[in-house]
């Protein structure tokens, strides 16, 4: 495999978003003194990030070749991370407007990691447009991004952090 080829391109990115998690964990640690929510994240993060790093090595696998403890993603893990949305937002009124990413540290990484976990989804489809990938590891950095935003939501909330809401700039004009 060449070093600027879409499997490794793909892998490479899903590493990226890995080690973005991996800041977030380190920025929810200072919190965890504070809000007794930082250790929920943090556990949610460190499932995120092993299986992020099992679709890693997912993806570093010669297509077609499997080993012994090989890792899996399942739809399994979907449905967690699609509870864990679930239970995250159930206190949420529906938006309303857009949020800008920001907020306090949390929050403002978890935003950063969801922008580079969309990236990651754009690179793993066009992997399988070319080559054979299971798909289910395609849903899980789909439904990620979303978990990520809610979690950035959620942390905000529960840290005491704001939001913050996109404005129009509305300019009258001389009429």
């Amino acid at each position: 495999m060449w070093k600027d080829g879409l499997w490794v391109e793909t892998y490479g990115t899903v590493e990226e978003l890995n080690a973005t998690v991996g800041v977030v964990r380190v920025m929810n640690v200072e919190m965890s003194v504070v809000h007794v929510q930082a250790e929920e994240l943090e556990e949610q993060l460190r499932w995120i990030q092993n299986k992020l790093f099992d679709i890693g090595s997912i993806l570093a696998t010669v297509a077609g070749q499997t080993f012994k403890n090989m890792p899996r993603v399942t739809g399994a893990d979907v449905t967690r991370m699609e509870k864990s949305i679930d239970r995250c937002q159930k206190d949420f009124d529906p938006l309303k407007e857009f949020i800008l990413p920001g907020g306090g540290k949390v929050s403002g990484f978890l935003h950063q990691a969801r922008t580079v976990c969309r990236r990651a989804e754009r690179v793993c489809v066009r992997l399988l447009r070319e080559e054979p990938v299971d798909s289910a590891n395609i849903t899980f950095v789909n439904r990620l991004s979303d978990a990520l935003f809610v979690l950035a939501r959620w942390a905000a909330k529960t840290q005491g952090e704001r939001e913050f809401i996109w404005r129009r700039d509305v300019k009258k004009t001389a009429g």
